[in-house]
């Protein structure tokens, strides 16, 4: 797991949290969480491992478009 570090800049505490959050987010541990609450069926863990590999794909393939 990696560190995640927030500096609180002249005591806006309000700020740091939403950087916070986003960061969070978007390292995926609110997903990891709510996917650790509940069992998850081998059916449906196949099923969401392909869903996210096509969605990586889709991401690939547009940003190989975009680039090129």
């Amino acid at each position: 797991m990696k560190e995640i570090q927030v500096k609180v800049i002249d005591n806006d505490l309000e700020k740091a949290m939403r950087i916070l959050k986003k960061k969070i987010q978007n390292d995926g541990l609110f997903k990891r969480l709510k996917l650790k609450k509940s069992y998850e069926k081998p059916s449906e863990f196949k099923r969401r491992k392909q869903r996210e590999a096509l969605r990586r794909q889709r991401i690939a393939q547009a940003r190989a478009r975009k680039y090129r």
